[in-house]
């Protein structure tokens, strides 16, 4: 997430109420989750294991709860909760606007896209040509969709991440200020839900097609002429590439890829990344054949035991 206008260290310094080491001046371009940040971005990490990476990452300035050694051209932002901080930081430069109207003046529609009764459109949102959204379709702020896509009733495409941090008291949750971007040529079918980044992008690649109740997690980027089947469940920081298709019911864990052109059977748990161009099934996932070829065997031991007597 990008903000406005570049701003001062010592100027974030002030919002967040932190110390920090650095220039005054030193500048500050947005903030962004670990695996998106870019030079200016900051990024924010609150336990040990975790310190090395985000300091060695491409973020400028880290947002962290001890005093270390500052890498050289980078800042930082002292803080005794660092993930509180953070989500100040969203609130300040993202914060939620209450709705008054079901499709708001801000938003943008371009011609010749028909929007049913009932759909809610977003403070911000921007939609392209020849669109159909069916009723009791949901678009949260900033989302952003292409030309010729349909949506069927009772998608929703916006809602917060899936993200909290156990604390004694219960569960926080890291606040949301990404978006949902939906290329050309989508299909989103019936009750899809479909959350935005929490910095960053949840994409929906040109001309991929989803069928109905299919969850997308955040932050996760769906590559171009993708086919995913009815119940498919797909986690956040998720990369799908081009060309792949997801049969039903299928689940994956979240931060791994699946490669260009790969087919996923049904009901299968995608537990890890996997190559493109070949077919996967089952629970660990492995290649199709070799799975199948194993529950073959398996049916075969009643055999081989009584061969054994």
């Amino acid at each position: 997430m990008k903000f406005p206008r570049i701003h001062t260290l010592k100027e974030i310094a002030n919002i967040i109420g932190s110390t920090y080491v650095g220039a005054d001046d030193f500048a500050v371009h947005g903030m962004n989750e670990i695996h998106v940040v870019e030079p200016g971005d900051i990024v924010f990490v609150d336990h040990p294991k975790y310190y090395d990476k985000a300091l060695q990452s491409a973020a400028t300035i880290v947002l962290i709860n001890k005093e270390v050694d500052c890498p050289d051209g980078k800042a930082l932002l002292i803080s005794d909760d660092p993930f509180r901080d953070f989500n100040v930081l969203t609130k300040h430069f993202r914060p939620f606007v209450a709705a008054n109207v079901s499709i708001s003046t801000s938003a943008q529609i371009g011609e010749g896209t028909v929007i049913q009764p009932n759909c809610f459109i977003g403070n911000n949102v921007s939609i392209g040509k020849n669109c159909l959204l069916h009723a009791n379709v949901i678009v949260y702020d900033n989302t952003v969709i292409g030309d010729n896509v349909i949506i069927h009733s009772g998608t929703v495409l916006g809602a917060d991440a899936f993200y909290y941090k156990k604390r004694p008291e219960g569960f926080d949750q890291l606040l949301s200020g990404g978006r949902v971007v939906i290329e050309d040529h989508v299909g989103i079918g019936a009750l899809c839900t479909i959350d935005k980044g929490v910095t960053g992008d949840t994409t929906i690649g040109a001309g991929t097609k989803i069928d109905n109740q299919v969850h997308v997690g955040h932050d996760t980027v769906i590559g171009k002429k993708c086919l995913i089947a009815s119940q498919t469940g797909i986690a956040g920081c998720v990369v799908i590439e081009d060309e792949v298709t997801l049969w039903g019911q299928v689940g994956t864990t979240s931060g791994i890829t699946i490669g260009a052109k790969a087919v996923v059977l049904g009901q299968t748990g995608v537990t890890k990344s996997i190559e493109g161009g070949k077919s996967y099934f089952g629970t660990p996932v492995e290649e199709s054949r070799e799975k199948l070829k194993q529950l073959a065997n398996v049916k075969r031991i009643p055999d081989l035991l009584n061969k054994l007597k």
